[in-house]
């Protein structure tokens, strides 16, 4: 194996674009019989994803016949959603003979974009309960890292963010920004706020973060901010205690298994049923030494659950809660069957993304959201996480007081460790360096 390309993406710094930032490095560093891009984008509001396919085709597609070749795959599949037909349009464009390319056009359903969902959809292979993709022979890459990667074999390292700023903003827009701006510069590109009391999200609507300070930066994954009026009811269930829900599940949860009947991990077959843990909820037992109570493991936490769920309550939350606690006492996931075939009723309880939307009263922010790729602005300082994947914390490679350049290595970990370079998103100087972050300021 060619190890140039695993070298050129090691130096670039590069993570998983959206997720938990699994660095590209590791993924790639290694054989798979197909390379699945997740191209679905199927959180509602969210435009990054389609509208790089769509401007950036070109490079998206160096990257994935740059990992194929890697990695020996057989080939790469684009799965992306149907309707977007300039994407589809524009990288059909890119595409010639002979190329080891397809494309696959998913249905606009909710949680297309999980790649246990996406693998499924595109080549009918289950992956393992607790399992990863690979299991099956297939690395499932995101949008936004193939970009990356073709910037890598250039030499050029990540230093900037894609994401989209929509909901209760004047002008919903997408924008490219260097890594380590605060999500308050972020919303200000989008025109401000409407509201004078909002809630922004991290992320897309269902699996996005409620974010406590704006200051807070931009890291590598952040896909898209979301700004909601404080009272709006996606708001209201997303700050709703872990307690409050468990109380109200006592009270509450009739046992109709609805949540059981939309769960895409149980529709894959997997041993997840969300309403009989919500039924150990209700009977005042969230212990662990209920050995059913390891099915939460399995649970995405993609919240569709709570969509369903004609009480307002989240199953989801409690699974979230329920693998903390296993966790805290030392108990990992034993659950890792490998189903042999889905739920027979599978096609039928996809649940259309139109229809999520209106159930989470996202309909007046559902808008375009343009592409800016120069932002007419200057940033005058960038704080620089130093943790913004999966692994460990990067080492410092600068002191306070130091000159550094846009693209320039600042952070990094030690050889043998899981984790990703940190660049100099802007030129400046070294202002402060602590336990968390490096802050750049322009002289």
């Amino acid at each position: 194996m060619d190890k140039q390309l695993i070298n050129f993406i090691r130096e670039a710094g590069i993570v998983g674009a959206g997720g938990a930032g699994f660095p590209t490095h590791v993924k790639v560093n290694g054989k798979a019989e197909y390379i699945v891009v997740n191209g679905a984008e199927c959180e509602p509001l969210l435009r990054v994803d389609q509208q790089l396919m769509t401007y950036k085709a070109a490079e998206v597609l160096e990257g994935l016949k740059a990992i194929v070749k890697e990695t020996g795959a057989k080939k790469g599949i684009i799965a992306l959603k149907k309707k977007y037909k300039l994407a589809i349009e524009a990288l059909g464009k890119e595409l010639y003979p002979g190329d080891p390319i397809e494309i696959f056009e998913l249905g606009d359903f909710y949680p297309v974009g999980d790649e246990q969902i996406t693998v499924y959809e595109v080549l009918k292979r289950i992956v393992p309960e607790g399992g990863i993709p690979l299991q099956v022979g297939v690395i499932v890459t995101n949008v936004e890292t193939l970009l990356n990667v073709s910037n890598a074999m250039k030499g050029i390292p990540v230093t900037h963010k894609y994401l989209t700023v929509t909901g209760a903003v004047r002008k919903p827009v997408t924008v490219k920004v260097p890594v380590g701006i605060s999500i308050r510069e972020v919303i200000a590109l989008a025109g401000g706020a409407t509201v004078d009391r909002f809630k922004v999200i991290d992320g897309g609507p269902m699996m996005g973060k409620i974010v406590e300070n704006i200051d807070k930066p931009i890291t590598k994954t952040s896909k898209g901010i979301i700004v909601l009026p404080e009272e709006h009811s996606l708001i209201q269930g997303k700050i709703r205690s872990i307690e409050t829900m468990l109380k109200q599940a006592r009270t509450a949860c009739c046992h109709c298994s609805l949540c059981t009947e939309v769960c895409p991990r149980n529709l894959l077959g997997h041993k997840l049923h969300p309403d009989k843990l919500m039924r150990i909820a209700s009977y005042n037992s969230t212990c662990e030494n209920d050995a059913s109570v390891t099915e939460a493991f399995l649970c995405c936490e993609c919240g569709l659950c709570e969509t369903a769920c004609i009480m307002n309550l989240q199953p989801w939350k409690l699974n979230q809660f329920l693998k903390g606690k296993l966790s805290s006492a030392g108990i990992k996931n034993p659950n890792n069957r490998q189903p042999l075939k889905t739920n027979e009723f599978r096609d039928y309880r996809k649940f259309p993304v139109k229809k999520l939307v209106a159930r989470l009263g996202l309909e007046g922010y559902n808008v375009d959201a343009p592409l800016v790729e120069n932002v007419n602005h200057e940033f005058l300082c960038v704080v620089l996480d130093r943790k913004q994947h999966i692994g460990v914390k990067t080492e410092p490679l600068v002191q306070a007081g130091d000159a550094v350049a846009l693209g320039q290595a600042v952070a990094d970990v030690k050889e043998g460790q899981l984790g990703a370079k940190i660049h100099a998103s802007i030129d400046g100087i070294v202002q402060r360096i602590d336990e968390n972050v490096i802050k750049i300021c322009k002289r």
